[in-house]
């Protein structure tokens, strides 16, 4: 159980770029180095984590400390995961709101992203070799690539890839039962009181993270339409100060909610918007990893999760492929993402924590000099 808490508290402390970075350093950190599961049962977890809403990053975690750990391990590797992403947002909050601004600390982020894009190159070539079976998750790979690219939302296609697989087999088999593979969930409800409380942020954190799809960036959408627009317990301009901190922390974006709740309510509201916005992810994966060997069990479910599979590859490819279009003309950029490609695929021991830190100082040094 130690091990679970290290690996994760370390991610945590290094998963800097968004949920593709993280799960390419979780694909790195337990599969190559660790060798927890094999390349198919991670690329099954990633599938079977899109089906749910929340933050598909820190879902991942919570279902690798399940298949190492159990239920302990589940709880063990979500906390550890999280948990510095909330303490060093909570510390930006307590500075933001004693002095009135942020410390400058970008420079020292500048390299963090080419190094991340690397990684996740390399993680994304090495999961299409199992996510793209034959011609058709290929096809249905790249079209979602594509997709992608041109906007389409992500929960659009994986749950229209997932639809498509389970029609396609079950047309083969002359089945006509179709099924939702995802239950209804309740979207906003008013609460009874919109007084600032701990209670009344932790109701409308919980909720936006029941429905909450796609990228952590759409929180900022649910934020602004609740927190600003409905209850107006924020303006805009605060708003925009906790994503801006959600760009300088590692982990998942959405601590962003840690900082909001300090905002609102000191560290009363910290905590519960915390539990609010993370509480409903264990709650999901802990009731999904539980019907994991029954779709593996089913012909017609495993042929729609290699469906899923292919999509989520697809994402990926997307995501790095708009990653690293902003770095093109850069020649700085460029050149620690080639390094970082170079030590993921020649040094596959090498941990991801240090390409990270290594992007890091390596940006700020080129940085310097102009």
């Amino acid at each position: 159980m130690l091990e679970i808490i290290f690996v994760f508290f370390k991610l945590g402390c290094v998963a800097f770029g968004g949920p593709a970075a993280h799960i390419a350093m979780m694909e790195k950190e337990i599969i190559e180095k660790r060798k927890w599961m094999t390349h198919e049962d991670f690329l099954d977890l990633i599938g079977i984590t899109n089906i749910i809403p929340g933050p598909n990053s820190t879902q991942m975690t919570m279902q690798c400390g399940y298949f190492r750990g159990g239920n302990i391990g589940l709880i063990l590797a979500g906390t550890a995961f999280i948990l510095p992403a909330v303490l060093i947002t909570l510390l930006f909050a307590v500075a933001f709101v004693r002095y009135g601004s942020l410390p400058t600390i970008e420079p020292f982020f500048l390299g963090i992203k080419p190094a991340v894009i690397g990684i996740i190159l390399m993680a994304t070539i090495k999961l299409s070799k199992k996510g793209f079976k034959n011609k058709i998750l290929i096809a249905k790979g790249i079209t979602v690539a594509l997709l992608s690219l041109f906007g389409v939302n992500e929960f659009i296609l994986i749950i229209g890839t997932a639809f498509l697989g389970f029609t396609i087999h079950s047309m083969k088999n002359k089945s006509k039962k179709l099924r939702s593979l995802i239950p209804g969930f309740l979207l906003f409800i008013k609460p009874t009181t919109v007084s600032i409380s701990g209670i009344s942020i932790f109701w409308s954190f919980i909720k936006i993270a029941f429905i909450l799809y796609g990228s952590g960036y759409v929180l900022i959408a649910y934020v602004d339409s609740e927190l600003v627009e409905r209850l107006e317990w924020l303006t805009k301009e605060e708003l925009l100060d906790a994503i801006a901190v959600g760009q300088f922390t590692p982990g998942p974006v959405l601590t962003t909610a840690t900082f909001i709740g300090y905002q609102l309510n000191g560290f009363i509201g910290a905590i519960t918007a915390s539990l609010g916005m993370f509480l409903p992810s264990f709650i999901l994966v802990a009731l999904l990893v539980k019907i994991i060997p029954f779709i593996k069990k089913s012909k017609t479910l495993s042929t729609t999760l290699e469906y899923i599979n292919a999509a989520a590859v697809g994402i990926m490819i997307a995501v790095t492929m708009k990653l690293s279009f902003s770095f093109l003309f850069n020649w700085r950029y460029c050149a620690i993402m080639m390094v970082s490609i170079t030590l993921t695929y020649f040094f596959k021991k090498i941990s991801s924590v240090w390409i990270v830190f290594g992007g890091a100082i390596l940006g700020y040094l080129l940085n310097l000099i102009g």
